[in-house]
């Protein structure tokens, strides 16, 4: 994967004083092992831990949250997934992958049923800290090791914590939006801001990143001011999303911006407001993921911009400590790259996780082509349709291969 360096240092640029902790790299075949710097979008690096996959018994188990909150958990984690543990050599029949459906139960059940029939290992991204420390408690309590996936679950019990750097995504978002302003020259901004599920420790780590940086530039995030107005309690569901958003735009139509701390909570209320005629580059939006649909907001005006997180590097980096975990070795000191605090965590052994901790990007229409297309996560025929937006009162909007060619997105 190459990045054109000064959109690289362009996007790096907001995260300001973070560390980066993870770009991708190419290892050669002298390295044979993983860091985190080797994962590749051709998972290439993988075929390394094949000596490892030798030594394990057992299988594997992935269990993700939802097919709501995000597109990425079935569109990118989970084949990303596949892809990584057969090209470590793992056989169909040493690994599952499944999905919650937004149900702890179902997690639950799934857990269960993995480990009654040989599950070593679980990779969990739970929908809530409760639940997911029960599961986590259950398979503990028969030898299986987890590792979270994405969320770390307060008070669970978990060997490794694999994510990107959730306060730098927020981050992100605030300083994505403080620079969407400017761009759209938009007068006098009056900002609701939205977040994730108070059930998700993410959702509150990404508005801790937010809240920061709309703070320091003048915003209230504590308890709305003349230009910040507050959802009530935040959500990943996008019909609620946009419910709420209706709610506080009956109540202040002076909202001009809007913080959305997702694509796909951004998605519903961009064509609420397209219905009503608005027109591009008038009410900016953020967002995270880098879905279809978010790019296509992006590219034709409506949503200024969206945090990237490379699905490939965060499954292949679990993968691999998976994997180390069934076979009972221990890692190469080149994937753990930091420790992560569990605010929930009673046992003094559990309060500090070790963790791979990635650095995600800051995506608008100039980047999208050398970061996002040649990362392979996202294709050109997702993107590039021939359709336009619908916006009531405009019909004559260019369509979305228009679009794309206009950024240079091939």
């Amino acid at each position: 994967m190459k990045f054109k360096t000064g959109r690289a240092l362009a996007c790096l640029a907001l995260v300001g004083g973070m560390v980066v902790a993870l770009m991708p790299g190419v290892s050669t075949a002298a390295t044979k092992t993983v860091s985190d710097t080797t994962f590749n979008p051709s998972f290439t690096t993988m075929k390394y831990l094949k000596s490892v996959v030798a030594k394990g018994k057992g299988s594997i188990a992935v269990i993700l949250p939802d097919t709501v909150s995000s597109a990425r958990w079935v569109d990118y984690d989970a084949p990303a997934f596949k892809k990584a543990f057969l090209a470590a050599g793992l056989k169909t029949s040493q690994f599952i992958i499944q999905n919650g459906h937004g149900s702890p139960q179902e997690q639950l059940t799934d857990a269960q049923g993995d480990i009654a029939k040989g599950a070593k290992v679980l990779i969990l991204t739970s929908l809530d800290s409760s639940s997911g420390a029960i599961i986590e408690a259950y398979a503990q309590a028969r030898g299986v090791k987890v590792i979270d996936y994405d969320r770390l679950t307060l008070g669970g019990d978990r060997t490794y914590y694999v994510s990107f750097n959730n306060v730098a995504v927020g981050t992100l978002i605030g300083k994505g939006m403080l620079a969407c302003l400017t761009a759209w020259n938009v007068a006098s901004p009056d900002i609701f801001v939205m977040k994730g599920a108070p059930t998700d420790n993410n959702a509150t780590l990404f508005a801790q990143g937010y809240d920061a940086v709309l703070d320091a530039a003048g915003y209230n995030t504590t308890a709305g001011s003349a230009n910040t107005v507050l959802e009530s309690v935040g959500t990943w569901t996008p019909s609620v999303a946009l419910t709420d958003f209706e709610g506080a735009y009956s109540a202040n139509s002076k909202i001009n911006a809007v913080l959305t701390p997702n694509d796909e909570n951004a998605a519903p209320i961009i064509q609420h407001l397209q219905a009503a005629g608005l027109k591009p580059d008038t009410i900016p939006f953020t967002g995270q993921d880098a879905t279809p649909a978010g790019i296509d907001n992006i590219i034709s005006g409506y949503q200024c911009g969206t945090v990237f997180k490379p699905s490939y590097i965060e499954a292949q980096a679990t993968a691999a400590l998976a994997i180390y975990l069934r076979a009972k070795v221990k890692p190469p000191a080149g994937i753990i790259n930091g420790t992560t605090a569990d605010s929930g965590a009673t046992i003094s052994s559990l309060k500090n996780v070790p963790s791979v901790l990635l650095t995600p990007l800051w995506e608008t229409a100039a980047t999208i082509e050398s970061q996002v297309i040649a990362s392979k996560q996202l294709t050109v025929a997702e993107i590039c349709g021939s359709t336009s937006p619908t916006v009531a009162g405009d019909s004559g909007l260019p369509t979305y291969a228009a679009d794309c060619t206009k950024y240079g997105i091939k």
